[in-house]
């Protein structure tokens, strides 16, 4: 008899989720999505481990928390009579208090309502569905892990924002994400063997609707491309990126456009959608960019600024050992990928070509000084260890 681990990765329109037997490697069992949430073309796809087609079926739920009996009741079916017996959850910021995974009680639900105002694209959408969880089974043990943890220790000089220090004592400053992303592909590092990863010079790509890249010195983050919230640094499907602060005052002259609606501008209608015009879709934007001006320059700017971003990032280091693609975009785009490395060669950059377009593993050539990887992210399996580590040995709980 094993305990199952349900995880919950909430996006900002859909609902990713994965079930996981406890055993010594954790076997995962079943996962899926929700996607367009609150759309009237909303469906739940769920792939069993043990079969290869895909099931779906049409959602009408206008928020994510409105999901959640579609997702337990697909995850009581597969786990059987065993159950559920643990819930873990990706919360993307964790703010200046957590940096592990923690047990969800009601104290640490007071504190991400008050860090609401951090991020709130993604927590209180993450607080509704923890409650709506505990409404449902009360004494079922849930588990927050955070995104921001990978980038705990932070050199200063690398997470102070240059204003008045009194903002830092509120917990203004830089903190970074997709650190559970960051934090598998390390692991996935020693586990292939990479000395880099242990004793050396890495930059970390997760390039996917959200976009963001890590140096990593000896095992140690010293820079990320997010700061105080995951709407800077690189161009992404939405999000614009690092801005001119002076923008802000602009809009607020010319359009008077209040701070929420600048918050629904710089998320939801900017980055590659925003240039382009037409999508967020780096695959489309690629199938376009030949006859339609703006598709083109929104995948050049995605490169560009991703080459710029791997420039800074191996002066930072004092040079570069190994670069890792990974997320949407970097796991599944050769071309983008090419397009980005192409110049790095001062770096040691070099791929195979017929590598990289057969996304292998390894796509540098065997005569480039840096090595170049293709790693498949796992988020969910990432949230699923941490949720067993802190949960312990056991995972005694009701079952849902």
């Amino acid at each position: 008899m094993h305990a199952h681990v349900l995880v919950l990765n909430a996006g900002s329109s859909s609902l990713k989720f994965a079930l996981f037997r406890a055993t010594a490697e954790l076997e995962r069992v079943a996962a899926g999505a929700i996607d367009r949430i609150g759309r009237t073309d909303s469906e739940l796809k769920m792939r069993l481990a043990a079969k290869a087609e895909t099931q779906r079926r049409p959602v009408s739920a206008s928020d994510h928390a409105g999901c959640l009996d579609l997702v337990l009741d697909a995850g009581r079916a597969v786990a059987g009579a065993n159950g559920v017996t643990a819930v873990a959850h990706r919360i993307v910021h964790g703010g200046p208090r957590y940096f592990t995974p923690q047990r969800v009680t009601p104290d640490l639900l007071q504190e991400l309502r008050r860090l609401s105002p951090f991020d709130p694209e993604h927590l209180p959408m993450e607080i509704a569905l923890i409650e709506a969880v505990h409404a449902r089974f009360d004494k079922l043990p849930q588990i927050a892990c955070f995104d921001t943890a990978f980038h705990r220790d932070l050199p200063r000089v690398a997470c102070v924002l240059p204003i008045p220090r009194r903002y830092e004592t509120a917990g203004v400053r830089r903190y970074g994400f997709h650190g559970l992303s960051y934090e598998f592909l390390l692991e996935e590092l020693v586990r292939l063997g990479d000395p880099a990863a242990t004793t050396g010079r890495i930059v970390l790509a997760h390039l996917g609707n959200g976009a963001s890249l890590a140096a990593v010195r000896d095992g140690k983050c010293i820079d990320t491309s997010m700061g105080f919230t995951p709407t800077a640094g690189l161009v992404m499907g939405t999000r614009s990126g690092d801005l001119d602060p002076g923008l802000v005052s602009y809009l607020a002259l010319t359009e008077r456009m209040t701070a929420p609606q600048f918050q629904d501008l710089v998320n939801h209608r900017s980055g590659l959608l925003g240039v382009s015009e037409t999508s967020s879709d780096m695959r489309e934007l690629l199938a376009h960019e030949a006859h339609d001006v703006r598709a083109a320059e929104a995948v050049a700017l995605f490169c560009y600024q991703a080459k710029k971003w791997i420039g800074s990032y191996a002066a930072a280091l004092g040079g570069l050992d190994t670069l890792v693609f990974a997320g949407g975009i970097g796991e599944n785009s050769p071309l983008v990928r090419a397009r980005i490395c192409e110049g790095l060669s001062f770096l040691g950059i070099e791929l195979n070509a017929s590598r990289n377009a057969e996304t292998a593993g390894l796509i540098s050539a065997d005569t480039s000084r840096t090595t170049v990887r293709v790693i498949r992210t796992d988020e969910e399996l990432m949230i699923a260890r941490s949720a067993c580590r802190a949960l312990g040995p056991g995972m005694a709980s009701e079952k849902s």
